[in-house]
């Protein structure tokens, strides 16, 4: 199954506009909306699930932290339930907004900091899968390819949901499978070693980590950027190669 492609949308906020979300939309599969607690608000989730349909694009909840000032980029030490109920307000606060337009989201993806910790405190991720059990309907739960992914299918199969996992197209990768930290040199991948990255996972499955060690990967989704012209161009081109290797 060719690699599909993700990218994180809706994040604007009243009159204040992040990200180019109609720009990036007519490259992606895969929308990760914001539901309001870290960005976008009610007319912005409208707006762009609107695009989404527009365009044909599957749509996902990206619910983050109560972190509004900080984008959400701030861990927050909230207990389980308290991540699970805002968990569920957020996808249902996407998924209504969805159905009134004659949608639905198909999975969720945890934004910034709730991400983070996710993939690094088993605790947060056994309330996140906990959340995604409990929707009323099955949806399916999007976390980072890492080597320890089998341990992560059998959480999430002890609990009945199913797992998308991604990649990063732009980050370089530590020799432990996980993203080399952004205060590192060489965190973030230039636009040539970015294209190979993405032709490397594409028609291998593999990445080279930053000590130039070769790692299988089961990618199903590719994450994108779309905040500059530059990144959307990016995608468009990360389209057109995926489209080649799928050929």
């Amino acid at each position: 199954m060719p690699l599909l492609l993700n990218c994180d949308l809706g994040e604007s906020f009243g009159s204040w506009t992040m990200g180019m979300d109609e720009q990036a939309m007519p490259h992606i599969d895969q929308a990760n909306i914001a539901c309001g607690f870290h960005a976008g608000d009610p007319l912005i989730m409208r707006r762009t699930l609107a695009l989404a349909a527009t365009h044909g694009v599957s749509v996902g909840a990206h619910p983050s932290y109560p972190d509004l000032v900080g984008f959400g980029r701030r861990s927050m030490n909230c207990s389980s339930d308290e991540i699970q109920a805002l968990m569920l307000y957020q996808m249902a606060a996407l998924d209504g907004m969805a159905q009134a337009q004659g949608l639905h989201i198909g999975y969720v993806k945890p934004h910034g900091a709730l991400y983070n910790d996710m993939m690094a405190k088993p605790d947060v991720r056994a309330a996140i899968m906990a959340a995604v059990a409990s929707y009323h309907r099955p949806v399916k739960l999007m976390l980072q390819a890492t080597p320890e992914a089998s341990q992560h299918s059998a959480e999430a199969k002890a609990l009945g949901i199913e797992l998308l996992f991604e990649a990063f197209a732009d980050r370089c990768y530590d020799d432990d499978g996980k993203l080399l930290a952004r205060s590192k040199p060489g965190a973030v991948h230039n636009h040539e070693k970015m294209m190979a990255q993405v032709k490397q996972l594409a028609e291998q499955g593999t990445i080279t980590t930053v000590s130039g060690n070769t790692l299988n990967l089961a990618v199903d989704t590719l994450c994108v950027h779309g905040d500059n012209a530059a990144g959307v161009a990016a995608i468009a081109e990360i389209r057109a190669l995926l489209s080649g290797a799928a050929a």
